[in-house]
């Protein structure tokens, strides 16, 4: 199976009727077959409450779900991926989206840059593996205004190759906005960007065990390269791996906003001012202590998803009691704590023990998390998640090497 088919998310049934669609576009020129696509087959497409739709998924590990979240498609756009940002619309932005999907993320940042910018310039660099799926934006009935003008430039790149024939989105692109769309690996992609060029950068896979390739921590160094020193990285998912992963290519980290989900997403950015709020004390404490905080790794760039996951969990297996405390059982969040269930306690402690910490109250177990005392939801330059979780993870390498006295 090639890399396109196994990245691609959206449903079997729905990307081979989106294929024949064009399929008939090209061959025969007629506009019907785009124009009636979403009242012929209305059934494969998802409202949410925002009266956006979304299109399910195929199946993964026995389960279909939608693209976005139910409470709604374009809000989450919006709420997840442009209100964290700290735009500076006197002067021109520029933001890659990864994995554009249907265009939510770009078209979402295309409405608020028109309703605040004045004399200012935008450029958007739109990623996704699936011409289907970009197609499947223009099919889909427009959420906002901005969406045409997303439409247009999807349009175009995919009549550049050679998927769709006919011009008929009539909206015109506005000679301050810039999109450019690239149809491929966004792995492949990222290295071919400049330097310190991104205000934003939106990483919206799907998930992060369907794609640990776009989460990984040779891929957040990419990142690295090419964000500005203000900009921000905006992600949905709260995955410890992908949070260690940023932490190791040298961003600081805060917590997203909460929307559709229990859990806030993740904001990254090379500078600590940009970022409010810390991520929950607990999150902390596993990624700095816990194996669960081994992060995905890519080397070169190149490797398969099944690959990237089986060697994480090697990893994670090897470093489990020589360099992290066992994950089971949530370990490393009970230290400095009393523990009432005794059976619980006893699982725990057998884990701590194989670290060299005799008790979760013991002096060493104290030493580890005693940065935690400090803990505040509003982050500072000294005070915030990036430097906790260092400094816990420093820690616990003295108690496990014996340095700790």
């Amino acid at each position: 199976m090639n890399y396109e088919k196994n990245a691609r998310i959206i449903n079997d049934d729905i990307f081979d009727l989106i294929n024949q669609c064009f399929d008939d576009e090209r061959s025969s020129r007629n506009n019907e077959a785009r124009l009636n696509f979403f009242d012929t087959y209305s059934d494969y497409f998802v409202l949410t409450d925002d009266g956006s739709y979304s299109i399910n998924s195929k199946e993964i590990n026995n389960k279909i779900e939608t693209l976005h979240t139910s409470t709604g498609a374009i809000s989450e756009a919006f709420e997840k991926f442009i209100k964290p940002m700290k735009f500076d619309y006197t002067k021109n932005i520029a933001i890659l989206d990864i994995c554009a999907g249907l265009g939510y993320n770009s078209s979402a940042a295309i409405d608020d840059f028109l309703k605040n910018a004045e004399n200012t310039n935008l450029t958007i660099d739109m990623v996704e593996i699936s011409a289907a799926t970009l197609a499947c934006g223009l099919l889909v009935p427009s959420p906002i205004k901005a969406h045409d003008i997303t439409r247009k430039a999807i349009e175009r790149e995919l009549i550049k190759e050679n998927y769709a024939t006919l011009e008929l989105e009539e909206t015109e692109i506005p000679d301050n906005i810039d999109i450019n769309v690239y149809i491929e690996d966004a792995r492949q992609t990222v290295q071919n960007l400049k330097d310190n060029t991104y205000d934003a950068i939106f990483l919206d896979p799907f998930s992060q065990n369907m794609a640990p390739e776009l989460f990984s921590l040779e891929f957040f160094k990419e990142f690295r390269r090419i964000i500005k020193d203000t900009g921000i990285v905006a992600t949905y998912t709260s995955s410890a791996p992908v949070r260690a992963g940023f932490i190791e290519a040298d961003f600081f980290i805060g917590l997203g906003p909460i929307f559709g989900r229990k859990q806030g997403g993740t904001l990254a950015s090379p500078s600590q001012e940009m970022l409010d709020t810390s991520l929950p004390k607990n999150d902390e404490i596993r990624i700095a202590l816990s194996d669960v905080g081994i992060p995905f790794r890519d080397p070169g760039l190149n490797n398969s998803s099944d690959y990237i996951l089986d060697k994480r969990t090697e990893e994670r297996h090897a470093k489990r009691h020589t360099e992290r405390i066992s994950s089971a059982v949530k370990t490393p969040i009970f230290l400095a704590q009393e523990m009432d269930d005794e059976k619980l306690k006893r699982r725990v402690e057998r884990n701590l023990a194989k670290m060299n910490i005799p008790s979760t109250t013991s002096a060493e177990a104290r030493y580890i998390v005693e940065i935690e005392k400090n803990y505040d939801i509003k982050q500072d330059l000294e005070n915030n998640s990036r430097n906790r979780i260092l400094n816990m993870q420093k820690k616990l390498k003295e108690v496990k090497n014996g340095d700790y006295e």
